[in-house]
């Protein structure tokens, strides 16, 4: 079983930046794929960014430019800098591992106002 805890979050306006942190209760064993998923009301969830241990990056092309992806392999955590934020960025964001299974964090409110 992997826990996942995320931090950050928030309300910020248009333009603005935010960054989400994500720890994994393991840290004796590498996640091969950590990353974060967003979904916004009425929708589905989507792929935001992951990245691998090897520091291999996937980014949604609808944030491509603005959000980046950071993982610590040591530590099992994971990152996403947010920039230039857009209302439609507006989401719960929901940290993601795959370690033999996959796993999700609680989620964490993202709202952009314009």
């Amino acid at each position: 079983q992997v826990q996942l805890v995320e931090s950050g979050g928030g309300l910020v306006q248009a333009g603005g930046s935010l960054n989400l942190s994500c720890a994994a209760s393991i840290i004796n064993f590498r996640i091969p794929v950590m990353g974060w998923y967003r979904q916004a009301p009425g929708k589905q969830r989507e792929e935001v960014a992951t990245i691998t241990t090897g520091g291999r990056a996937n980014v949604a092309d609808s944030v491509k430019g603005r959000f980046s992806i950071a993982r610590d392999n040591a530590k099992n955590t994971v990152s996403l800098q947010m920039n230039s934020l857009k209302p439609e960025d507006t989401a719960v964001y929901y940290c993601y591992a795959r370690f033999m299974s996959d796993y999700w964090g609680q989620g964490t409110q993202v709202t952009v106002s314009s």
